[in-house]
């Protein structure tokens, strides 16, 4: 991948840097991740929170099934590492999975010191009142601790009414980062971070963001698909940024297509969450039979990467646009009370779930990959971490097992925090940062090739580098991006910045990240499936990529 260099193409595609903004800390993202590090960091350190869109606005939000915790007698913490593991297909990193498990139980106690309500059932065994917990695919036990079918949202708030409680911190709305500045950038010594250039939304102009710690907290790469779970924040920014400013990424190839989307023109990507298959409900082919049991004994509770590849088998066996998900034998106020979020919203396309299956697709759901980093969250940069989604810890290996991923955010944003508000060392945030300037760019009278590419790159995607791959269709996914690099590049260098411009270059950057990845793996596994290696290779192996130095 060609990249530029930093100093000689971006001062000419920028407005001029008016505001400059000075903190201890710079979070990009404003999910699980970056909430947790934010709350988690000594007050004295002042904290400013950059938000893309509102600050309640992510993966978080919407996601539905839960927390994955090890907090019943009956199960343990080898049982859920050992799951974790199996879903991980031998690549998941066995130190940083039992790390992420240990702490499982204290985040679910720091969640409900800060108000989360989780669903709750009384237990006739004990007399006594007791969380609710639901059974996810791949899981063996009852280990996912829920509220109802809204648990992110439930987490999202209570997180967000503590945050602003907290008088260190800033909440910047409506702000996209544009790129990261390192000491080697700017002419400095050394590469390390020292803040970053982010767009106003409100204003249109760029502004210089100083910070001794940065962190990236964005979340994942989905929306580089046609069809995705993901709200429209997830465009792979934080990745693309780390791996310009020179840092490693890993395992790009394993994207989680969820298998249950509901299929509707006007639903968009409203995801049916697992819990559904976890409480009984089935999968149908539109005869009404059931398949999944061909494809795996556990059904219905397989892990996701093998559940998303046999729906699309069956659909493209039978040439159907759709199969069916089948929870209308359980028993009606069952199902309301404990998935009013999903009922409501398939009510409003005229789905009743109590009576009749819902129309169902797979759909881009995860990054099981992103930005290489210890348990601390550090990268290859000094000062800059990553957290969440955006990050590559080994925990999820090739496959991210079900409600492992809100645990994943606030274990390792805690420990980011804790690393930050340990470190002595403290950065001269005083450093001269040129500003940029925007007198060389004019108006855009062509949106219309930024809209253009940008369905080009996610049509290509879902086409070529879907749950099922080739090396002639990767092959051919990497002739169009390579394009479109070009395009973009050129547009971008002669034009004013937008939102849309942004988030297409960065998903450029993920889309060929993710097929150089595709192609170096020469093996079938987990969430990456090629006809050509249909077979797994003896010994497992991470795929790192190295970024070139500017050029």
């Amino acid at each position: 991948m060609n990249l530029v260099p930093f100093a000689s193409r971006y001062p000419k595609a920028m407005p001029l840097a008016e505001a400059i903004h000075q903190h201890d800390v710079l979070i990009l993202g404003s999910g699980a991740a970056g909430m947790t590090l934010a709350l988690n960091l000594p007050p004295h350190l002042s904290v400013a929170m950059v938000c893309k869109d509102q600050s309640s606005e992510g993966s978080t939000y919407y996601a539905q099934g839960g927390v994955a915790a090890v907090i019943d007698e009956y199960d343990s913490i080898e049982s859920h590492i050992h799951d974790t593991l199996e879903a991980g297909a031998g690549l998941c990193h066995e130190d940083v999975v039992r790390f992420t498990v240990e702490q499982s139980s204290g985040v679910i106690s720091w969640l409900v010191e800060l108000g989360v309500q989780f669903d709750m059932r009384w237990s006739q065994t004990d007399q006594r009142n007791e969380f609710h917990l639901t059974q996810e695919g791949g899981h063996s036990h009852r280990r996912v601790i829920h509220a109802a079918d809204a648990t992110g949202r439930e987490i999202s708030q209570a997180l967000e009414r503590t945050l602003t409680e907290r008088s260190n911190v800033e909440i910047f709305e409506r702000y996209v980062g544009v790129d990261l500045i390192t000491a080697d950038t700017v002419g400095l010594q050394g590469n390390r971070c020292l803040g970053a250039y982010v767009l106003n939304l409100n204003t249109d102009q760029v502004e210089l963001f100083r910070a001794r710690h940065v962190v990236l907290a964005t979340g994942g790469a989905s929306k580089v698909y046609l069809y995705t779970s993901n709200p429209d924040t997830a465009s792979g920014d934080g990745i693309a940024m780390a791996w310009r400013a020179g840092c490693r990424v890993a395992n790009m190839e394993f994207n989680q297509f969820h298998p249950t989307c509901l299929y509707h023109p006007r639903a968009k990507s409203f995801l049916i969450s697992e819990a559904l298959r976890g409480e009984g409900a089935t999968l149908v082919l539109p005869d009404g039979s059931r398949f999944m049991d061909r494809f795996d004994p556990r059904g219905e509770l397989a892990p996701r990467d093998i559940v998303a590849r046999a729906i699309d088998h069956e659909m493209k066996r039978l040439g159907c646009d759709c199969i069916y998900l089948d929870i209308s034998h359980k028993d009606p106020q069952f199902v309301r009370n404990h998935f009013p979020t999903i009922y409501e919203r398939c009510l409003t396309y005229g789905i009743d779930i109590t009576r009749e299956p819902m129309p169902i697709v797979p759909a881009a759901h995860y990054t099981c990959g992103g930005v290489v980093t210890d348990t601390a969250g550090r990268t290859d940069v000094p000062n800059l971490y990553a957290v969440g989604e955006t990050s590559f810890t080994g925990l999820h290996g090739a496959n991210r097992m079900a409600s492992n991923s809100l645990l994943e955010c606030m274990v390792f944003g805690r420990a980011a925090a804790a690393r930050i508000a340990a470190d002595n060392e403290t950065a001269d945030l005083d450093l001269e940062i040129p500003s940029w300037d925007s007198s060389q760019v004019t108006d855009s009278d062509e949106d219309v090739i930024i809209s253009h590419n940008w369905e080009e790159l996610r049509r290509s995607m879902w086409d070529y580098v879907g749950i099922v791959r080739s090396n002639k269709r990767l092959q051919r996914a990497r002739r169009r991006v390579q394009l479109l690099q070009q395009e973009v590049a050129e547009y971008y260098g002669n034009h004013r910045i937008s939102r849309d411009l942004l988030e297409l270059r960065n998903l450029i950057v993920v889309a060929d990240l993710i097929i150089q990845s595709a192609i170096r793996r020469k093996e079938s596994r987990g969430l990456h499936f090629t006809l050509d290696y249909p077979n797994l290779l003896p010994e497992p192996r991470d795929t790192v990529l190295i970024p070139p130095r500017y050029g």
